[in-house]
């Protein structure tokens, strides 16, 4: 495939992006290792290190290896996927404060979820992620129908627009089921909050093969993405195909959010802060973009859910109520020292 990346100067962002890059990198190893460590059981470095290479049967092994571990693995999985799936639906709708949100996934998954409590009295998140899935990939699914036409297949706008309609409805339905039902309700207040608590190898073994895929998809897109960045007409005339571009490109976001959303429940301010982040520090590269995303992506929800397990220990707070209330003045440092990145 041709290099389609931006003509940047590359004594200005060459250097520059690896520096990012190993920083990133750099916070990703120390995030690992805190939400390995702290939490209402509290380790010591050099005991979590030890008991990671050399597990034994005390119940500080068992906290590490039954319970951190798979944690965090979910963590970085999720992080990463929702902050992959932020960056290419960014570039896609030429919006840089576009989030997965906007292609109706969290309102699919939410009226899922509420749907099947209300109606077999089954709970867990074992049972209900199936429901999570099902439903957040029928919803983006509604919204690409709707935004397609034969003129115009999958334009930005139409996109857009599309999300916030088919969010609107089902957000409305999924309010009329759980006023109805309070089982529902007390499941959709947990799950609505966004908590990595008690997910770990099976909600991975469901989701992770989606998510991988969708990972896949992103990256190979990357080169495709910045051509698209310049235009309908220039990115054909580079040889591009927009309409597969645009379909794959929103499949594979799908994918990635979806699965995330399945796992732990919708959380915010990855999918659009984490982006944009990387996009202020490495420029309009989409395939850095999406690199050094999957990284901050991955820490950033590693250290919020680890701020979510210490804040009030031996009590937990919900993953998505941190990462809001953490995101949400991060973004707006980051939108108030500088214009909004344009794309």
């Amino acid at each position: 495939m041709p290099d389609l990346g931006p003509r940047e100067p590359g004594s200005r962002w060459g250097g520059r992006r690896l520096l990012v890059l190993a920083a990133a990198l750099g916070v990703l190893a120390l995030a690992l290792l805190a939400s390995l460590t702290f939490g209402s059981h509290r380790l010591g470095v050099g005991e979590t290190w030890r008991l990671l290479l050399d597990p034994d049967h005390s119940t500080e092994s068992d906290v590490l290896h039954g319970l951190r571990v798979p944690r965090t693995v979910v963590a970085t999985v999720v992080g990463a996927a929702l902050a992959l799936a932020g960056s290419v639906l960014q570039s896609l709708t030429r919006n840089p404060l576009a989030d997965p949100g906007i292609l109706g996934i969290n309102a699919g998954a939410a009226l899922a979820v509420v749907l099947a409590v209300a109606l077999t009295g089954a709970t867990g998140i074992g049972f209900y992620v199936w429901f999570a899935l099902l439903g957040a990939g029928i919803a983006a699914a509604g919204v690409l129908a709707l935004s397609g036409s034969r003129s115009a297949v999958h334009n930005p706008a139409r996109v857009a627009l599309a999300g916030v309609a088919v969010s609107a409805a089902l957000a409305a339905l999924t309010q009329t089921v759980i006023l109805a039902d309070q089982e529902a309700f007390n499941e959709f207040r947990y799950w609505v909050a966004g908590s990595l608590e008690g997910r770990g190898w099976h909600e991975l073994a469901i989701t992770g093969p989606l998510i991988g895929i969708g990972a896949v998809a992103a990256l190979i897109l990357a080169p495709a993405l910045n051509a698209l960045s310049l235009g309908d007409d220039t990115a054909r005339a580079l040889g591009v195909s927009v309409t597969r571009v645009r379909t794959l490109g929103l499949v594979a976001a799908v994918l990635l959010a979806g699965g995330a959303c399945a796992a732990v429940g919708p959380i915010g301010f990855v999918g659009l802060a984490v982006p944009l982040l990387a996009r202020a520090l490495v420029g309009h590269d989409q395939r850095w973009i999406a690199v050094v995303s999957v990284v901050l992506g991955a820490a950033w929800l590693l250290l919020t859910d680890t701020l979510a397990r210490v804040v009030v220990a031996p009590q937990e707070v919900q993953a998505g109520v941190v990462a809001a209330i953490v995101g949400a003045p991060v973004f707006l440092a980051i939108v108030s020292r500088r214009k909004v990145p344009s794309l």
